[in-house]
C-alpha cells in the first residue's frame, strides 16, 4: 500500500493500513522511534486522545482507506473497515442517500436509528454526504461505547460518527496535489433463470394464459424474437472525479484549499449525478502559543437524475411507473421499441398497458416521460477559537452553520405515455404536470468550553465546562402546474402552462403549499480525565439536554457516563514481556434519543414529530375533500403530556494490545439497553384517534466485537499485514405493554426487532401439484391461514459483520484487498416470488423458465408447484421465499505503482501514484436477486450497487 507523509506540530503523522500513528520526536534512535509511536483517537467537541490514554471504545479510519474510491458518499467506503458497524448502501443510484448505518445493533424500534454526524467539531442535519469530497477527510472516526458517546448527549443513543477534514500544517512548503479517477460500472446479474422470448411463450402455453396460450406448439418453436431488454434500461456507467489540493504554512498560518469535480453516469438510463466542492480549511496561532483559531468552510454543489421511486414509496410495485423492474420483467418476445416519445407509444397502444406493454411504458418512463431532477446546494462553515489564560486553563468556542438548500424538479412529460393516458381519462386535451419542491435547512451549532489541565508529580487532571446551543430552521414550499402544452414546454423553464379554466375546475389548476419549522436543543455538560503514571485512569461525563419535542415537565434529561483504564503494560512486571501496549477499560452510562421517527431522504431529524400540533386540511377534492369541500382542520396527533426521551444504558469491557509492533487488536464486549421506548400507545377512538405517541418497552443489544492486524513483514523495502475484524450483535426485545402480533414482520417480545412470522413451507404435493405448507398444531395442510404463522426468531439485521484483507508493498509496488462479510439476516425475495408466478406470465410480464419444470400429471417429483395449483395465492405469508442475506464481498482491491522523487530525477514532481482497482467485483452469496447488500425486509425496489472497475492517478508537486 501507499505511505503518505505529513507534517503535524506535534511531529510526523503517517499511516499504516487503517490505523492512524503519531511521532512525537524525530530525533533518537530507531529503538527510542518506534517506543514513541502511539496511536491518535479522536473523540468528541474536537477532543484527541491516544490509543494508551482513552478509555473509550471508538475506531478511527484514515483517509488511506477513504481516498482514491469510486463512491460519491463516503459512506460506501467504510462497509467492513470496522467492528460493530452495519454500513451498508440500500441505492446504487449514482448520489443516493439510502444508506443503513447501525452501530451495535438497533437502539430504538419506531424512532431514528441513524448515527449522529458531526463535520469539523459542527453537528450536522445531513446523513448521505453526497456534497462532501471523500478525498478531503482526513479521519472518519465511530464512536459507540457510552464513555465515547455520552457527551454528545441527546443526540448520541445511536452511536456518533466524527469527520476532520485535512488541513494544512505549520512551517510547510507549499504542496499541491491532483488525484484523478476514471471508473466503468455494470449493472449485476439476478440468478433467477429468466425465460427468453419462446421459454416465456411456453410458459405461457402451459398455464392457459398470454400470448404464447394462443399460439400453436409449432409457431413456438420457431419464434425467434428474443429482447435484451437489460440492454435497453442499463448502461455501462462511466464516471470521473477529479481533486487538486494546495496547503501550505508558515509560522503562525496555515491552510488547506482543495476543489473537486464529480461527473457519474448510472447504470439505470436517465440516472446521473454530477458535483462541485470548494474547502478552505485555515489554521492559525499568536506568537506566543496563547491563542490558536481556525475558519473552515465547506462549499458544495450537486445535481443528480434519479428514478422516482427512489424518494416515492408508492410506486415500489408499480410494474408501470418503477423502471427497476424494466431489465427483468419486460417480455423478451415483444420487438425492441421504436417509438419516439409517448404520444407515439400512446398512437401505438392506446390505453391498454397490459399484455406485457408495461415495458414500453417504463421504456418511456426512463427515456423522458418521467422527469426527476434534485439540486442540493451546501454550505458548512465554522470558526473557532481558543486562548490560555494561565498555563493551566483555557477557554474556547466553536460557531458554525450547516446550511442546505435542496431544489427538486419533477414533471410528467406533456408528451409522456402516463400524462397522455390520464388526459384521455379526464377528457382533457393537454396532460402532464410539472412540480416544484425547494427545502431550505440551516442548522446553527455554537459550543462554548472552559477546560482546566493541570499535572503535578505523577498525575495529570483535565477538567472541562461546556455550553452546546443548536438552533435548526426549516422551511419547505412546493408549487406544482397541471397541464403542459408540448409545443413549447421544457423541463424545468416555466414555459407551456395551460392556464386554468373556472368552468374545468378539476383539471389544469395549479397548487401550492408551504411548511415551516422552528427546533432547538440546548445542553450544558461537564468533562473530567484523570491519569496517575500513565498506568490508570479514570473518566466521566455529566450532560444535561433540552428539547423542544416533549412536554415541559419532561423537556430536560440527564446523561452520564464513568470510565476507567488499566494499562498493564506500563507495570513492573511486564518489562521485557513484548507488550507495547496492553490495556483494559471498562465504561458505563447513558445516552438519549429524542428523535420520534425515522425520516426520509433530505429531510432535518430534529423538524419531524413534535408531540402534537393540528394540520390544515384544504378543500382539494382529490386529494384532501373536507367536509362539503370547505377548509377546515384535523387533529393529526394527541398530545400525551407522559411522553419522555428513549434512554440507552450502556455497558463495555474492553481490551486493547500490542505485541512488539507485530500483532496489534482490540476487543469488546457490550451490552446496550434501550428503555421507554417510542411505541403507539392504544387509545379509544371516542377522540378520533386510535393511539397517541408514548412510551413502551424495553430493548436490549448484547454483543462482542474485535479486530486484529498482523504484520507478517516489515522489511525495508517489504511489507505485508493481514487483518480482520468481527462484530456479533444479538438484538432482543425484552418487554411491551402493547403486543401487536398480526402482521408477517412483528416486534414480538423474547424476540428480535422486525421479526418474521410466516407458517413453514414443506414443497410440493406430489399427487396434485399444490404447495404444502405446516400449520400451528404441526399438520400439513394446503390452506393455511394467518394464523398458522408461528415466530421464526429471523429478521433482516445480520448477527455478525465485518471485513478482512490485506496490504502489501515492495519497493514503489502495492495491492491492496479489502473483502466485507454479513451473516444471519433474512430478506424475502418478493421479486423472486414474482417471477416463479405464473399469473404474471399471462399477464405479459417475464418469469423464471424454473416454471418449465413445474408439477404435471407427468412430472409428479417436481420441486416447482403445477401452474394452475388452487392454493397458488398461500405462499406469501410462508416462508418459501424467505432467504439468507449472508455474503461475504470483494469489496475493494488495488495494484499500483508509486514513483518516488528519486525515481523522477529532476521533474518538479514529489511523487507519482497510478492504480487501477475494483469495487464490489464479487460476492459470494446463495442470495439469487441483484443485489444482497441493503438490508430490507422486502426485496422490491433495490437499485443494486454496481461493480465499478476504475484507474487513477495521484500526482503531488
Amino acid at each position: 500500500m501507499n505511505v503518505k507523509l505529513r507534517v503535524l506540530t506535534a511531529g510526523v503523522l503517517f499511516f499504516t493500513g487503517q490505523v492512524v500513528f503519531a511521532q512525537k520526536d524525530t530525533t533518537g534512535s530507531k529503538k527510542d522511534k518506534e517506543q514513541k509511536i502511539e496511536e491518535i483517537v479522536v473523540l468528541g467537541y474536537s477532543k484527541t486522545s491516544t490509543k494508551a490514554k482513552s478509555s473509550a471504545a471508538s475506531v478511527t479510519i484514515g483517509s488511506e482507506t477513504l481516498e482514491n474510491r469510486p463512491n460519491i458518499s463516503v459512506l460506501n467506503s467504510i462497509q467492513g473497515t470496522a467492528p460493530g458497524i452495519v454500513a451498508n448502501s440500500a441505492s446504487g443510484s449514482p448520489g443516493s442517500g439510502k444508506f443503513n448505518i447501525i452501530i451495535r445493533g438497533l437502539s430504538s424500534l419506531n424512532g431514528s436509528t441513524d448515527p449522529l454526524y458531526v463535520i469539523d467539531g459542527i453537528i450536522t442535519s445531513g446523513s448521505q454526504f453526497r456534497n462532501l469530497n471523500p478525498n478531503d477527510i482526513d479521519t472518519f472516526s465511530i464512536l459507540k461505547d457510552a464513555q465515547a458517546t455520552a457527551i454528545y448527549g441527546n443526540r448520541a443513543a445511536n452511536g456518533v460518527v466524527v469527520i476532520t477534514t485535512k488541513g494544512g500544517k505549520f512551517n510547510s512548503k507549499l504542496r499541491i496535489s491532483y488525484d484523478a479517477l476514471t471508473s466503468f460500472s455494470v449493472l449485476p446479474k439476478t440468478d433467477y433463470n429468466m425465460s427468453s422470448g419462446q421459454q416465456l411463450l411456453q410458459v405461457q402455453k402451459n398455464a392457459g394464459g398470454g400470448k404464447g396460450a394462443t399460439m400453436s406448439q409449432n409457431d413456438i418453436n420457431n419464434f425467434t424474437t428474443n429482447t435484451d431488454w437489460r440492454d435497453l434500461f442499463s448502461r455501462v456507467g462511466m464516471s470521473q472525479q477529479h481533486t487538486l489540493s494546495v496547503s501550505a504554512g508558515g509560522e503562525n498560518i496555515s491552510n488547506f484549499v482543495s476543489l473537486g469535480y464529480v461527473d457519474s453516469e448510472g447504470n439505470i438510463r436517465g440516472t446521473d449525478f454530477k458535483r462541485f466542492t470548494l474547502r478552505n480549511n485555515l489554521n492559525g496561532k499568536s506568537n506566543d502559543g496563547k491563542l490558536t483559531f481556525g475558519a473552515i468552510i465547506g462549499l458544495g454543489f450537486s445535481k443528480r437524475n434519479q428514478l422516482d421511486d427512489e424518494t416515492n414509496t408508492a410506486i415500489n410495485a408499480n410494474t408501470v411507473q418503477n423502471p427497476l423492474f424494466g431489465t427483468v420483467l419486460s417480455a423478451p418476445y415483444l420487438a425492441a421499441p421504436t417509438f419516439s416519445n409517448g404520444l407515439g407509444l400512446f398512437n401505438q397502444i392506446g390505453t391498454a398497458s397490459g399484455n406485457g406493454n408495461g415495458a414500453y411504458i417504463l421504456y418511456d418512463n426512463i427515456m423522458g416521460g418521467i422527469r426527476n431532477q434534485f439540486t442540493e446546494t451546501s454550505l458548512t462553515a465554522n470558526v473557532s477559537a481558543n486562548y490560555k489564560l494561565t498555563s493551566d486553563l483555557s477557554i474556547g468556542n466553536r460557531t458554525g452553520v450547516d446550511y442546505k438548500n435542496y431544489q427538486r424538479q419533477f414533471a410528467r412529460a406533456a408528451n409522456g405515455y402516463l400524462s397522455l393516458v390520464v388526459a384521455a381519462g379526464q377528457g382533457a386535451k393537454y396532460g402532464g404536470f410539472e412540480q416544484f419542491n425547494t427545502v431550505n435547512d440551516l442548522t446553527f451549532n455554537t459550543t462554548t468550553n472552559i477546560t482546566y489541565n493541570h499535572s503535578f508529580g505523577d498525575h495529570t487532571i483535565t477538567a472541562a465546562a461546556y455550553l452546546d446551543y443548536i438552533k435548526v430552521n426549516w422551511q419547505s414550499y412546493t408549487q406544482q402546474q397541471n397541464g403542459l402544452d408540448p409545443l413549447v414546454w421544457e423541463f424545468g423553464a416555466g414555459t407551456g402552462y395551460v392556464p386554468f379554466n373556472p368552468a374545468t375546475p378539476n383539471i389544469y389548476r395549479p397548487t401550492a403549499s408551504a411548511l415551516k419549522v422552528t427546533a432547538g436543543t440546548l445542553a450544558y455538560f461537564g468533562t473530567l480525565d484523570y491519569d496517575y503514571q500513565g498506568k490508570y485512569g479514570v473518566s466521566g461525563v455529566i450532560r444535561r439536554d433540552g428539547s423542544y419535542r416533549f412536554p415541559k415537565d419532561n423537556r430536560w434529561e440527564t446523561f452520564w457516563s464513568v470510565a476507567a483504564r488499566w494499562n498493564i503494560d506500563k507495570e513492573n512486571f511486564m518489562e521485557g514481556s513484548g507488550f507495547n501496549l496492553l490495556k483494559l477499560r471498562a465504561s458505563l452510562g447513558t445516552t438519549g434519543n429524542q428523535n420520534l421517527f425515522t425520516v426520509a431522504n433530505n429531510t432535518n431529524v430534529l423538524t419531524v414529530g413534535p408531540s402534537s400540533y393540528l394540520d390544515y386540511n384544504g378543500p382539494n377534492p382529490t386529494t384532501a375533500p373536507a367536509y362539503q369541500s370547505l377548509p377546515g382542520y384535523y387533529l393529526a396527533n394527541l398530545g400525551n403530556q407522559n411522553l419522555k426521551w428513549e434512554e440507552v444504558k450502556q455497558l463495555d469491557l474492553g481490551v486493547d494490545f500490542n505485541y512488539k509492533g507485530l500483532v496489534e487488536g482490540t476487543f469488546d464486549y457490550y451490552q446496550k439497553r434501550t428503555s421507554r421506548l417510542f411505541n403507539s400507545i392504544p387509545v379509544t377512538y371516542v377522540t378520533g384517534q386510535g393511539s397517541l405517541r408514548g412510551n413502551n418497552g424495553v430493548m436490549d443489544n448484547k454483543g462482542v466485537e474485535g479486530s486484529l492486524r498482523i504484520h507478517i513483514l516489515r522489511k525495508a523495502n517489504t511489507k505485508l499485514s493481514i487483518f480482520g475484524n468481527v462484530g456479533y450483535n444479538s438484538n432482543k426485545i425484552v418487554s411491551m405493554e402493547a403486543n401487536d402480533l398480526t402482521g408477517d414482520t412483528v416486534d414480538g417480545v423474547g424476540g428480535p426487532a422486525d421479526q418474521w412470522q410466516l407458517y413453514p413451507y414443506l414443497g410440493v404435493n406430489p399427487s396434485n401439484g399444490e404447495q404444502l405448507f405446516l400449520d400451528k398444531n404441526g399438520n400439513v395442510t394446503q390452506t393455511p391461514t394467518a394464523g398458522d404463522r408461528r415466530l421464526t426468531g429471523k429478521s433482516p439485521m445480520p448477527k455478525y459483520t465485518g471485513g478482512f484483507g490485506f496490504n502489501f508493498q515492495h519497493d514503489g509496488f502495492f495491492v491492496d484487498a479489502l473483502f466485507s462479510y454479513q451473516k444471519g439476516g433474512y430478506i424475502y425475495d418478493n421479486l423472486y416470488s414474482w417471477v416463479m408466478n405464473p399469473s404474471y406470465a399471462a399477464s405479459g410480464l417475464n418469469v423464471s423458465a424454473d416454471l418449465l419444470n413445474a408439477w404435471t400429471p407427468n412430472n409428479t417429483n417436481a420441486t416447482v408447484p403445477s401452474l394452475s395449483a388452487v392454493n397458488s395465492t398461500l405462499e406469501g405469508s410462508s416462508d418459501r421465499y424467505l432467504y439468507k442475506s449472508d455474503f461475504v464481498r470483494l469489496k475493494n482491491v488495488s495494484v499500483g505503482y508509486t514513483f518516488s522523487k528519486k525515481t523522477l530525477g529532476n521533474l518538479p514532481i514529489n511523487s507519482i501514484k497510478v492504480f487501477a482497482q475494483a469495487e464490489n467485483i464479487y460476492t459470494f452469496t446463495g442470495w439469487k436477486g441483484f443485489d444482497v447488500e441493503p438490508i430490507t425486509t422486502y426485496s422490491l425496489n433495490v437499485y443494486p450497487n454496481p461493480k465499478t472497475y476504475s484507474v487513477g492517478v495521484n500526482v503531488d508537486f
